[in-house]
């Protein structure tokens, strides 16, 4: 039974990711996240709480685990741009002290990922690192042309991956790097309640739940047009989970997301349908 480490595992997507492991035989999950877990997550998985920069934290989170999914990352501000003509990431996050945080972050984990020899180590990264791209639909081999992100968050993303590939070349450590791309879903079941303000819901969430009770989201105003790929977390969990387990998948990089894309005043319209 291969045993795989979640950081940052009680938000949407890391539940997600949970229960899609937890389905399957071939493994069982510890979660490492210092937020409150719902009941069903403190049941069916082992947990960690530990401060993940603390390089013995990160080595205890690792210890006795084959694989890991690394999702865990600054907390302040909960908005992610768009991938067309992304803007910056959270205008609220205070950009010195999150490139500080995450650096310390990704680097003892990476190292602890290395010192465990887990077997692949998958870096869940952003579609922010695209955020000057020139390219739509932007392939993954676009990166190596594409300006470098301007926001502290999509910067930090990107330090992530290059942490990846060069624990590869130094190290040998097998990652894979998965970038979703207009995440939304999940819902009270999956996480603690309530949810800390830093797991508020994604842009598109807000904006969902917003059309669905009929509202008028001030957000559409003069962005109505902004593109996007809403991809429920359900299908980006199955995708993460494919990387982790499939040979194919190692050393690799992944932009994940539906095929259809859609302005924000079409998500509005759909949802407002729908609901």
């Amino acid at each position: 039974m291969s045993r795989v480490l979640i950081t940052g595992g009680t938000g949407p997507l890391g539940a997600a990711i949970a229960k899609r492991l937890l389905a399957d035989p071939a493994y069982d999950v510890r979660i490492s996240d210092r937020r409150e877990a719902p009941p069903w997550m403190r049941e069916g998985c082992e947990m960690h709480r530990g401060d993940l920069r603390v390089a013995a934290e990160a080595m205890a989170a690792a210890r006795g685990c084959s694989h890991a999914i690394h999702l865990a990352g600054f907390e302040h501000g909960a908005l992610e741009a768009g991938e067309n003509g992304a803007r910056a990431a959270a205008v609220t996050d205070p950009p010195h002290t999150l490139l500080e945080y995450e650096s310390a972050l990704h680097g003892a984990v990476i190292r602890a990922a290395i010192d465990r020899r887990l077997e692949r180590f998958v870096y869940v990264s952003s579609a922010l690192v695209f955020e000057q791209a020139e390219e739509f639909p932007t392939p993954e081999e676009h990166l190596a042309r594409c300006p470098p992100p301007r926001s502290a968050r999509g910067f930090a993303r990107l330090s992530g991956e290059r942490s990846c590939t060069a624990a590869h070349a130094e190290h040998g450590l097998e990652y894979s790097i998965c970038r979703p791309f207009g995440a939304y879903g999940g819902n009270s079941e999956t996480r603690a309640a309530p949810a800390p303000a830093a797991d508020r819901a994604s842009e598109l969430d807000q904006l969902i739940e917003l059309a669905v009770a009929g509202e008028l989201p001030l957000l559409l105003v003069g962005e109505g047009e902004r593109t996007v790929t809403p991809t429920h977390v359900e299908d980006l969990a199955e995708g993460i989970v494919a990387a982790l387990g499939s040979p194919a998948g190692a050393n690799e990089d992944f932009n994940m997301a539906a095929e259809r894309e859609l302005s924000l005043a079409e998500v509005a319209q759909i949802a407002g349908q729908a609901g």
